[in-house]
């Protein structure tokens, strides 16, 4: 197997371009470097610079390479399509400049980001995928052809696209020649996936992967009382890879078995997190990868 393992200001609890709970963008980068992983995302677009010119000597000043970043928006929703496509343009450009390889693309939750209240229906009707089909495809084309990147849809806890046949279905139904999966192994877990087997099953279509577990107690919780994403990631469910319900021995032994050649990012929700939080997580988290022979 081929894996390239990076990680993500999601790690180090950076949700938003900007927002004083989030540690400082030149402190994510000295950290993130200081911790071992040779490849990152960018974030959310906006947090990182967006002059090129600079990110690039800032990235290099640190030897780190860039692999992708997510867009994230109401798929469903033609009315976020003005700003979905202005930030396409603006990290597609800079994905371009840095040799990325990676647009991650992201439905927006079907929950407020703050309160947890339900703003959207949990699954959209006929119509609704539809749009959300189409947005991925359009998505993916200009990614493609303006930029030469590859998308890889996300699914995500209390997004459209969450559940095993909500991915199921968005696999049948995109192109494979411009959709691939940026499978996030943990929030299968929470959603009562077994990681080891959906990869199994779908890996031809998963050449980038998200890693991060899941606090097996806190996750029965959640499910029992259907407590909120948001509210379930400030309660700490997801937890380090060594810590957590995810067998990674099991998925170690799946991408020697399936000869994995692509990307892990670590991407630990933490939202919000204190500034000298991550960075322990973060060193441990990649010892333990090592330890297991996975990069």
């Amino acid at each position: 197997m081929n894996v390239r393992v990076g990680s993500a200001p999601d790690s180090w609890g950076v949700w938003f371009a900007d927002d004083p709970k989030q540690i400082p963008w030149q402190r994510f980068l000295d950290e993130v470097a200081e911790a071992g992983y040779e490849w990152i995302e960018l974030g959310p677009y906006g947090y990182l610079p967006t002059d090129l010119n600079r990110l690039r000597e800032e990235l290099e000043r640190r030897s780190l390479k860039v692999c992708g970043t997510f867009l994230m928006a109401h798929l469903e929703d033609q009315d976020a399509w003005p700003g979905l496509q202005s930030d396409l343009m603006g990290a597609g450009a800079l994905l371009a400049g840095l040799n990325a390889e990676f647009l991650v693309l992201i439905d927006d939750l079907h929950t407020d980001w703050f309160t947890g209240e339900r703003i959207k229906p949990e699954r959209l009707d006929d119509d609704g995928w539809k749009r959300l089909i189409d947005t991925t495809h359009k998505v993916a084309q200009i990614a493609r052809d303006e930029f030469g990147l590859r998308l890889a849809y996300h699914s995500s806890p209390d997004s459209h696209v969450a559940f095993e046949d909500q991915i199921e279905k968005l696999l049948e139904d995109t192109d494979p020649a411009l959709v691939c999966l940026g499978q996030d192994i943990g929030h299968l877990a929470y959603r009562g996936v077994d990681p080891v087997d959906f990869v199994r099953r779908h890996h031809e279509r998963i050449p980038y992967l998200h890693l991060k577990s899941v606090d097996p107690q806190l996750r029965q919780q959640v499910e029992r009382e259907e407590i909120p994403f948001i509210h379930a990631v400030e309660m700490g469910m997801f937890c380090e890879l060594a810590r957590g319900l995810v067998d990674y021995q099991a998925f170690r032994d799946l991408l020697q078995e399936i000869q994995f050649d692509g990307w892990v990012i670590v991407e630990q929700d933490m939202y919000p997190a204190p500034f000298d939080k991550p960075l322990p997580i973060a060193k441990r988290n990649r010892e333990y990868l090592r330890e297991l022979g996975i990069g």
